[in-house]
């Protein structure tokens, strides 16, 4: 089974690339970011000719998340995380697919810092943190997978001292994914690569996917329940390289068939 992320930056402006990259990659599941459409704007007839059901938590202009699968409709089982029922942003979506329970999410970038916006994001990160201890102690197997706007190491950031002050390297940012791992998740591209270089978002500016000056902030974190049938992680970063696409690269998994 082949589960991916992809911040699509615009799926209407960027679908034939989105599309382009479904039919290179045939993933199984699809967790998509920044939808940037309202929920009546998601192209559903042409994922669906792509092969693909879909689920998708839309919000006009910003935002907006998606889970797509060519193995089985989504269930949806959450939409939003749990602690604050007015928040207004569209940023995760979780649904039952084949056997799996697979969390989809956004979080809040955080600049400028300090301010409200980073705020806002270290109390995002603390509803996500505690939804995902829920996921572990009902001991599902579950995925966690989409932008997480956290560069957790030194090692996934090009130049760091550039970023210190910077919210998606910010010590308290860094701290939260950390819990996420004590907890149990294991990041799988980290658990494939432990010390390669290996990004997954280049800035349109200063020719940064040229040079492979880039940040890993798109993650993929599985719970205890399915750490054993991790195959493979990978970035296809070539993507990143096409006409007219996102500034991130996909970034997928790999799992073996359960042994039930």
């Amino acid at each position: 089974m082949k589960i991916a992320t992809y911040n699509v930056n615009g799926i209407n402006g960027r679908l034939q690339v989105l599309l382009r990259w479904l039919a290179e990659a045939r993933p199984d599941i699809v967790c998509l970011q920044e939808l940037k459409a309202p929920q009546e704007r998601f192209p559903e007839a042409a994922i669906e000719d792509a092969g693909y059901r879909a689920i998708w938590h839309g919000q006009p202009r910003w935002n907006g998340v998606a889970i797509l699968s060519r193995i089985g409709a989504p269930v949806e089982t959450r939409r939003g995380l749990p602690g604050d029922p007015d928040d207004s942003h569209s940023r995760y979506i979780e649904a039952a697919v084949a056997g799996i329970l697979v969390g989809g999410l956004y979080l809040p970038n955080g600049n400028p810092k300090p301010g409200p916006k980073f705020d806002y994001k270290l109390l995002w990160f603390e509803r996500l943190v505690e939804h995902a201890a829920d996921l572990i102690a009902a001991d599902v197997p579950a995925i966690l997978a989409g932008d997480y706007n956290v560069m957790p190491t030194e090692k996934d950031v090009y130049k760091p001292e550039r970023w210190v002050d910077d919210a998606l390297f910010a010590p308290e940012a860094r701290a939260a994914y950390l819990r996420l791992l004590e907890q149990g998740w294991v990041d799988a591209l980290r658990t494939i690569h432990p010390d390669a270089v290996i990004y997954t978002f280049w800035d349109y500016f200063r020719n940064a996917y040229a040079r492979n000056a880039g940040l890993r902030i798109d993650h993929l974190l599985l719970s205890p329940a399915l750490t054993d049938r991790l195959i493979d992680a990978q970035v296809d970063a070539h993507v990143r390289g096409w006409e007219k696409t996102s500034d991130h690269a996909p970034v997928w998994i790999e799992l073996r068939d359960p042994i039930n």
